[in-house]
């Protein structure tokens, strides 16, 4: 089914369009399939929400913007589902925060890194790290260690869209600021965040460009935004909505 085979008047029309992606994206090699189970688990607790950004994410989402705003050196991390789901929205929200795009896999390989490098240059991108590899991040065993020392290896500011506890932890150690995407309140990586935003990243993203156009060039307005966020109460917030929610 291709997404103009899928009508706008379907009741599910954003999920059939997500989940196609998903599927487009491991075709191309740009999504591992570990990244299906990724999307079904993400996609319940959406619904549990409503599949709406609520208050609290959305001041997240405003926090976030003003993080990336306020940084020396701010990166934006990019798995395979993030390249499927949200390509230009990605390079979209790097230019409006003068924000560099770090391509970093748990499922590596050469070819994955090209194809999605690839696929983020064809989306508007001009420079795509990752390729590099000549850094790691302490504390991890696996592919996702592996960052350009130049890029997530220098940032003080990260985000991290979607589920990635260990890296979350691990970027954490290293005194990283950071921006977390997940719709899992309880995950490590929301728990862990500087700013856990508990939205789906189809809306999270397009709302921080949003939020840093709204923010860009006024320093004022951008810490009056991280000061006005509490963390554990959005966390809270969350947990409240998908617990009470009406469905």
């Amino acid at each position: 089914m291709s997404e103009i085979e899928i009508p706008e008047t379907h009741p599910r029309y954003e999920s059939l369009l997500t989940r196609h992606r998903i599927e487009a994206g491991i075709e191309t090699g740009i999504t591992s399939k570990q990244g299906l189970i990724a999307q079904g688990r993400g996609e319940a607790f959406d619904y549990l929400l409503g599949e709406q950004t609520i208050e609290s994410a959305s001041a997240a989402g405003r926090a976030a913007a003003a993080h990336l705003l306020l940084a020396d050196h701010a990166v934006l991390s990019i798995n395979g589902n993030v390249a499927t789901l949200v390509p230009g929205e990605m390079v979209e929200l790097a230019e409006a925060t003068d924000a560099e795009l770090e391509v970093n896999l748990f499922n590596r390989t050469d070819e994955r890194m090209e194809a999605i490098a690839d696929h983020l240059r064809e989306h508007g991108a001009t420079e795509v790290k990752g390729l590099a590899a000549d850094g790691t991040i302490p504390g991890l065993d696996h592919e996702r260690a592996k960052v350009d020392a130049d890029g997530i290896g220098a940032a003080d500011v990260v985000l991290v869209p979607l589920e990635d506890g260990d890296r979350a932890e691990a970027l954490a150690e290293m005194g990283t600021t950071e921006l977390v995407v997940d719709l899992n309140p309880l995950s490590r990586s929301a728990q862990t965040a500087t700013v856990p935003i508990v939205d789906n990243v189809i809306r999270a993203v397009p709302a921080m460009t949003e939020h840093a156009s709204e923010l860009r060039g006024d320093p004022e307005a951008q810490q009056a935004a991280i000061e006005a966020f509490d963390p554990e109460a959005a966390l809270a917030a969350a947990e409240e909505a998908i617990r009470s929610g009406d469905l």
